[in-house]
């Protein structure tokens, strides 16, 4: 028994020091509970900084001064998550931070103007996760099989690998966002709360959770012509939604201890895995026809697959980190949410000329009814010394979006590199990104970009 509990010590290390890429980090901030080291708690600490110049939407303004260029800084993350392993079974986490705080916006609730409540200032600090699960069947007491409940506020939300994917170590600056399709509607950040099953067989991982989905109520805009009816987030009293994610891992097997699906392991691991996922809400979205009211399900399907192999010598510790993904979503008839990260613009009223439908700032169709497929790729480049001061990792991604409410796709790109000083614990990233920018739902959409420096620390 006590090889088997320092097997596990071991496990819960090892995934820390080299699913990030450094040599250094050792087991984290980390304190044993008793001398076996199988009960615990630890701690996780981290802060993305990002530097940003964006070209505007048209129409747009910034501290009612209009532009179509800006310079910005801002808090995309700071986060502090602690868990804690109270027996071999029962583990007990609580994730807490802030996003998205800006030099104008993003601060604490009624925060405006100049002052010590002023514009951006005081952001709200809020729980992310806050779970306990229990390990019914632990791995070998039944085979291959293993299986741990939790109940909580949890992100054991199916879908898709990056669904629940770690924000310390993606490939590229960020996600795509379409990943999260319900982000801040009927989830908490890509939370919701109710209960999951995860566990092993073999190679074959999975997650499935049932979950009470936060009460959405946007009024839909009515309309007579049914072809024109457009889906908006209205669950009412809401039903349960259920989720899950399959994945069969065909080489090195990937630590299931916390939910968040590595991006990159920087050939620290050689892993190749494919995965299937859904989430499913009854009566999710409504349209107005007529003064009619109708209710739509909201079923999202994906199917993905990783991989993360080293290449060549193993001594130049060269890597490829991939991944590709199709997304189909089903949220009612001409459903489109525009989402814009840390968009610092609002609306210029004076403005004369012809503004995107999407709106202003950074704001792109980013989640709609329809499919989307997505690939990203990044190149670990080789050693050029035995200690090197940095590693380049550059990376290329690609979104097509096909949404029903638009007659024409639209394709973007991310462009970027990776300059890691200690693996993911500290690198600065670098990229240029595209984005769609529609004028009218019968036009093929313009293009606007953005170039972000984000400086990346976490313990």
């Amino acid at each position: 028994m006590k090889k088997i509990l320092t097997f596990i010590g071991l496990a819960l290390i090892s995934s820390s020091l080299y699913s990030q890429g450094s040599p250094d980090y050792g087991g984290g901030l980390k304190i044993n509970l008793n001398p076996e080291g199988d009960k615990f708690v630890r701690f996780i600490l981290w802060d993305q900084f990002w530097l940003r110049n964006t070209q505007m939407n048209p129409g747009s303004m910034v501290g009612d001064e209009p532009t179509n260029n800006t310079w910005n800084v801002g808090n995309r993350r700071l986060r502090a998550l602690t868990y804690a392993q109270i027996t071999k079974r029962y583990m007990i986490l609580l994730h807490f931070g802030i996003n998205n705080q800006t030099f104008i916006n993003g601060g604490a609730p009624g925060t405006t103007g100049t002052g010590g409540n002023g514009n951006g200032k005081k952001t709200q600090l809020f729980f992310h996760d806050a779970w306990n699960e229990y390990a019914v069947i632990m791995p070998g007491e039944a085979g291959k099989f293993s299986l741990t409940l939790g109940a909580g506020l949890h992100y054991y939300m199916g879908l898709s690998r990056m669904t629940m994917g770690s924000t310390l170590n993606f490939i590229t600056v960020d996600a795509p966002i379409f990943n999260w399709p319900l982000i801040d509607n009927s989830d908490q950040f890509a939370r919701q709360l109710g209960f999951f099953a995860k566990g092993k067989y073999g190679k074959f991982e999975y997650r499935l959770s049932v979950n009470k989905p936060f009460a959405t109520n946007l009024a839909p805009v009515n309309v007579t012509d049914p072809a024109k009816a457009a889906a908006v987030d209205n669950n009412g009293n809401p039903s349960f939604s259920k989720a899950g994610y399959l994945e069969y891992q065909f080489l090195d097997q990937e630590s299931n201890t916390l939910p968040f699906k590595v991006g990159s392991y920087l050939g620290t691991k050689k892993v190749f895995n494919i995965g299937a996922g859904f989430y499913h809400q009854a009566d999710g979205t409504r349209t107005s026809v007529n003064s009619n009211i109708q209710k739509h399900d909201i079923t999202l399907l994906a199917v993905d697959a990783f991989a993360d192999i080293p290449l060549g010598n193993a001594k130049n510790k060269m890597a490829i980190s991939a991944y590709a993904g199709y997304y189909n979503y089903q949220f009612g008839p001409n459903y489109v949410r525009n989402i814009g990260i840390m968009n610092i613009a609002t609306a210029d009223p004076n403005f004369t000329g012809q503004q995107s439908i999407t709106g202003v700032g950074n704001l792109q169709p980013t989640i709609g009814t329809g499919n989307i497929i997505y690939a990203q790729a990044g190149l670990l480049l080789p050693n050029q010394t035995e200690k090197p001061k940095i590693r380049i990792q550059p990376f290329a991604a690609y979104t097509h979006k096909n949404f029903e409410a638009f007659d024409k796709s639209s394709s973007q790109f991310d462009i970027g590199a990776n300059w890691f000083l200690d693996g993911h614990h500290a690198k600065i990233t670098t990229q240029y990104s595209t984005r769609p920018v529609y004028m009218s739902p019968t036009e093929r959409p313009k293009s606007r970009g953005e170039f972000i420096v984000q400086f990346q620390i976490y313990l």
